[in-house]
């Protein structure tokens, strides 16, 4: 299990006791960023081999190439795909390339002038399995600032996006707590560099109804607009304020505040308003959580849970005889 798997389990272990889960979106960004600085590190490592550091820029060569992702390459050169979007008011391959090369020319002509006032030496040792590379002051000052920017786009980017993390996995415990057979939902992997799901529920007629997820503050009606936006018929929110509700009610949209969704009543109307089969929700919740949790998060594979399920003759996703009085 990840780092941010262990995040979002206790996220979704606290939307569901109607507890604030805001603590545990920190939680991500320090997980997602320490898992980052393991991953770029050890390709700061890969890279230092192949290269001679005093006859070449192993650095550009390696991790600012072009046949990487703009993405990475945005990030090594210290910049961000928001502030190059800013910038240029494009963010297109070519455009992350010139806006990259030009700013880690930039940055490195920097620190060479901060270094010529300065008296000082820095060396960054990495070592992986026994293999260990000494980063000079110039090279440790720009991986330094590299960890920066990624820091600062995590913490930017995690809190709009949490919501779409934790959108299947939290869809599937709630399905399973109430013991929805699988016929009637299931979830579209995407990429893993895009980390969303967009997730179904199967009504009676057999008519997919898609749902949206969104880890909202109350009073941000804005928040609640995406649901219209992709014509989903199920919202469900940590918060909703009282315009959220009347504009999804007006449209139809079935909804459930899970800060407010005592014994998970208004889950169970959005399961009888599609004509779902379930059982309502009675058993012990911390202790059913945990062997629902454990399933669906079986291993790194983020939809392995689903399709492993499926692959299983159980009617439902997880097996929960025993656990109605535990």
């Amino acid at each position: 299990m990840t780092l941010t798997d262990a995040v979002l389990r206790n996220v979704i272990r606290k939307l569901l006791a109607g507890e604030d889960y805001r603590a545990e979106i920190i939680a991500l960004i320090d997980a997602e960023f320490l898992q980052y600085v393991i991953d770029f590190f050890r390709r700061v490592v890969d890279a230092k081999l192949k290269h001679d550091a005093v006859t070449i820029d192993w650095y550009k060569a390696e991790l600012l190439n072009p046949n990487l992702s703009k993405e990475d390459i945005a990030i090594h050169s210290g910049l961000n795909m928001k502030s190059i979007s800013n910038m240029y008011n494009s963010a297109t391959r070519e455009i992350v390339l010139e806006a990259s090369e030009q700013h880690y020319a930039a940055l490195y002509r920097a620190i060479e002038e901060l270094l010529s006032h300065e008296n000082m030496d820095i060396t960054l040792t990495i070592k992986f399995r026994k293999v260990s590379v000494e980063l000079n002051i110039n090279e440790s000052l720009i991986v330094i600032n590299t960890l920066a920017v990624k820091r600062a786009a995590l913490r930017g980017g995690l809190w709009s996006t949490a919501g779409k993390q934790v959108e299947k996995p939290l869809m599937l415990t709630l399905c399973a707590l109430h013991r929805v057979p699988k016929k009637y939902f299931y979830a579209i992997p995407s990429p893993d560099h895009i980390r969303e799901a967009d997730f179904y529920l199967v009504d009676g007629a057999g008519n997919p109804q898609r749902c949206e997820v969104k880890l909202m503050g109350k009073g941000n009606p804005e928040s609640a607009d995406a649901v219209f936006a992709r014509g989903s018929k199920v919202f469900v929110a940590d918060k909703l304020s009282d315009l959220n509700k009347s504009q999804l009610t007006a449209q139809g949209v079935l909804w459930v505040e899970l800060r407010d969704a005592a014994n998970f009543k208004p889950f169970e109307h959005i399961l009888r308003e599609l004509n779902i089969p379930f059982k309502p929700f009675k058993g012990n919740l911390p202790k059913t959580l945990e062997k629902i949790l454990e399933q669906v998060f079986a291993n790194e594979d983020k939809h392995s849970a689903l399709r492993l399920a499926r692959e299983h003759q159980s009617e439902y996703l997880v097996d929960l005889e025993g656990l109605d009085d535990a």
